[in-house]
């Protein structure tokens, strides 16, 4: 089955190639492409990733904090899986454009709705699934979910706060965040950030997502002012 570029350049930047393509076709085929023939959608396949994606997160949460409850793992793995942050890595891959949907919902902007964009991210990792095992979709889904746990990890440590306050309390005014340089691919950006407190650039900070170099340049920031005395470590 030949497929096309717009394919061919998903599965570059996945990093996987499907050995049936058939599976990336159906993954990328919403309900409404053509009721009359079942089993041609991407229903099933997104029942399957939305299982692996389970178990994938659960895992790497597990590894990340292997002493936190399971009420807490629970409440985490919800903040990660939901439908708005898989419609951004939907969105993250460009699927939009290239799925194959019914004309009402071409009419209905259905390349832009929230809740089929999900759905074709699960039904991708479901179609990984389906084609390579376990081992392919997880990776992709470490690949595609580590800044936003790293984040997580960033956020029992909030420097961002923690610095607002300090500059609120020294200089009667906010911390300033510039970005300075945003590089690399959606699925692997990685942001610069430089910021100033009462006047001053005290540092930088780089991370796969703006939040993430905020809030090392933030860590920055209280470091030198730490070594300046002028707050208590």
């Amino acid at each position: 089955m030949k497929i096309s570029s717009q394919l061919e350049a998903l599965q570059k930047e996945l990093g996987y190639s499907f050995k049936d393509p058939s599976l990336l076709v159906k993954a990328l085929t919403h309900v409404s492409y053509d009721r009359k023939k079942t089993g041609t959608n991407n229903e099933v396949l997104e029942f399957l990733g939305d299982a692996v994606l389970d178990l994938a997160i659960s895992d790497l949460l597990i590894r990340r904090f292997p002493e936190r409850s399971e009420g807490d793992l629970s409440r985490m793995r919800a903040g990660l899986v939901n439908s708005a942050v898989l419609a951004e890595k939907g969105n993250a891959l460009d699927l939009g454009p290239i799925l194959y949907l019914g004309k009402g919902e071409e009419r209905s902007a259905g390349r832009k709705k929230q809740s089929i964009l999900a759905g074709a991210f699960e039904a991708l990792l479901g179609g990984v699934y389906r084609d390579g095992g376990y081992d392919p979709a997880r990776r992709i889904i470490e690949r595609y979910f580590a800044a936003d746990v790293i984040e997580r990890t960033l956020g029992q440590q909030d420097f961002k706060t923690r610095l607002q306050e300090i500059s609120q309390l020294l200089f009667r005014a906010p911390p300033v965040y510039r970005l300075l340089s945003e590089t690399g691919p959606d699925h692997d950006k990685c942001f610069v950030t430089e910021i100033s407190v009462g006047g001053k650039v005290l540092g930088t900070g780089e991370g796969r997502s703006k939040k993430q170099s905020e809030q090392e340049a933030a860590k920055q920031a209280l470091n030198e002012l730490q070594k300046s005395d002028n707050i208590e470590p």
